[in-house]
Parts: C-alpha cells; sequence; structure tokens
C-alpha cells in the first residue's frame, strides 16, 4: 500500500489514524492500571461519606472546579502557599477527578481545616464579606436548598462497583449505604459543600 493511496482516500486515511492514535493511546495508559503511585490511595485515605459526597457534586453543580483546582504543582512557589504537592494517590477515589489546569481563584487541594465552617458559611454567602478584593460569585442558595438524600445510597453503590475494578480500594459496606440517607436528610447544601472542603487535602499532612 503506498501513500499516494491513502493520501488520496480520506476514509482510509481517518481509519489508519485512529489505529495509530489508539495503539499509542493503549501503550500509554494500560502500564498506570498497574502502577502502585497511581491506583493505591495514600495512608489513611477513605471513601467521602455520605455528606461529604453529596457536597463534592455540589460543587461540581456549581462549577467551583471552573476556576479552582486541586492540583498543587511540585513546585516552590506553589508548595509555599498551599503545602504538600499533589499525589496520584489522593485521587484514587475521585470519579471524575478534579485537578484541573486553570485556576482563576486559590487551589483547594489543601483547604480542608484552614478556615472554620463559620468562615466558609459567610465566604460562599457573600464572599466579598470576608475578602472584600474577592470577584468569586456568591452562592446564597445553598443554605436554603435542603438535601432530600434519596439518591445517596444509589451514588455510593455506583461508586462501589467503579471502585470494584482497583482491588487496592475500599469499598462502602452495606451499613454505610442503608444509613446514608438519614445522615443526609434535612442538611442544606451548604452543610454538605462545607463538609467536603473542610475534608480536602487533610490526609496528606502538609509538609511546608
Amino acid at each position: 500500500m503506498n501513500h499516494d493511496m491513502i493520501e488520496k482516500n480520506v476514509g482510509l486515511m481517518a481509519v489508519l489514524i485512529i489505529i495509530a492514535i489508539s495503539i499509542a493511546g493503549l501503550v500509554e495508559i494500560v502500564p498506570l492500571f498497574s502502577l502502585e503511585s497511581t491506583t493505591k490511595p495514600i495512608a489513611g485515605l477513605k471513601p467521602l461519606n455520605a455528606l461529604q459526597l453529596e457536597g463534592r457534586d455540589i460543587y461540581i453543580r456549581e462549577g467551583c472546579h471552573v476556576c479552582h483546582t486541586q492540583m498543587i504543582r511540585p513546585l516552590r512557589a506553589e508548595t509555599e502557599r498551599y503545602g504538600h504537592y499533589s499525589v496520584a494517590g489522593e485521587s484514587v477515589y475521585n470519579h471524575p477527578f478534579l485537578w484541573g489546569s486553570k485556576r482563576t481563584g486559590p487551589d483547594l487541594a489543601r483547604v480542608g481545616g484552614r478556615y472554620s465552617d463559620e468562615w466558609h458559611r459567610v465566604h460562599l454567602n457573600n464572599p466579598r464579606d470576608v475578602v472584600p478584593e474577592s470577584n468569586m460569585p456568591a452562592f446564597p442558595w445553598l443554605s436554603k436548598n435542603i438535601l432530600s438524600g434519596d439518591l445517596i445510597a444509589r451514588k455510593m453503590e455506583v461508586l462501589n462497583k467503579l471502585n470494584s475494578m482497583n482491588p487496592n480500594l475500599t469499598l462502602y459496606t452495606q451499613k454505610e449505604i442503608d444509613q446514608a440517607q438519614s445522615q443526609v436528610k434535612g442538611k442544606t447544601e451548604l452543610d454538605a459543600l462545607i463538609a467536603y472542603l473542610q475534608n480536602l487535602g487533610t490526609v496528606l499532612k502538609n509538609k511546608r
């Protein structure tokens, strides 16, 4: 088969390009499934509890990940400000992961425990009450929206199926799934989001 035939046949060229990219992608991606550094959680890491899991979904729904990364790069300027650089073992339970690449607001990878719950409540209700120069939008509805928890057990079951493919990961127990709705029902979306934020980066201690 000569180059002229391939170059003149758009369909054939497209098929061959797809095959070439697929093979190259597999060569790059498949080995990662067997590397402990990318598949094994760091010591002490556990799946998010029911309230934190609801908070993560709200975090995604409100687009927080668009402006805030959860990926501290191994550069001195970043580690001096935010703490220990991010490692893959912190994100093994995340579906999808939220590392990100565009940072409009501060990185949140290690925000857990840095501020009080009350600070987060005020900040999320109106960021300029605590950071006058902030251009972050306010989220006042979060304190008014009440969670029903109707879907939380199903979410945990789905995560169990995804995580079951990795023998290094801990799955939710049936007891945790059965109790999930009662732990969430009646809480506000603001409660859930704060619970999620306060968990971020707390396992891998700040080593500045």
